[in-house]
């Protein structure tokens, strides 16, 4: 083989990964804005966390704010209602799972569904897991909780399905103290 005829070689191989070089770029710049399309809008991102004030909400009371479309109960429980989440035994439980988004794998006990320590602060969607209907609150229901009045699912001072269709505990959002005044949702 002549000098000639390796150099023409090297061009040929220069020319086919340019080539595939120039259609790798021309492929990229043409996908990009379909992928990116499928990214949340400024708008969507802003709502998947909002802070939440929570310096008026006494003892015994709730605050229901909606977060991603939902409404969200944060209630500051009575030692009275401390006491009654925690004097409930895990096999008298229809759902013995927390479903809580902070400790997924713990199990319905009072202290695993609570944001503090003490079992003041309680903070679930306010979404019936039945149909989705809105639970009402403030004791309401046999258990000292919420009673779902669409289908008559009861839930105690934990949030817990106690009696009714629903079939699971009224989910825990991840949230968590930002300071002892401010609850971030997301």
């Amino acid at each position: 083989m002549s000098h000639a005829e390796d150099h023409a070689g090297t061009r040929r191989d220069f020319l086919y990964y340019a080539t595939a070089g120039a259609g790798a770029v021309a492929t990229g710049a043409a996908v990009w804005p379909l992928v990116n399309q499928m990214n949340a809008s400024a708008d969507v991102r802003a709502l998947a966390s909002i802070h939440v004030d929570v310096s008026n909400v006494a003892v015994g009371s709730q605050l229901t704010v909606k977060w991603l479309g939902k409404p969200v109960f944060i209630r500051r429980r009575t030692p009275e209602e401390i006491e009654a989440g925690r004097a409930v035994a895990l096999t008298d439980l229809v759902d013995p799972h927390a479903d809580n988004a902070n400790k997924p794998d713990a199990d319905a006990a009072d202290q695993n569904r609570t944001l503090d320590e003490a079992g003041e602060w309680l903070v679930m969607m306010g979404v019936c897991t039945h149909l989705g209907c809105v639970p009402l609150g403030n004791g309401a229901g046999d258990f000292g909780g919420w009673f779902c009045p669409c289908h008559g699912s009861h839930y105690d001072t934990a949030g817990r399905i106690r009696k009714g269709p629903a079939p699971r505990n009224l989910p825990v959002p991840v949230a968590q103290f930002t300071d002892p005044n401010t609850i971030k949702l997301g």
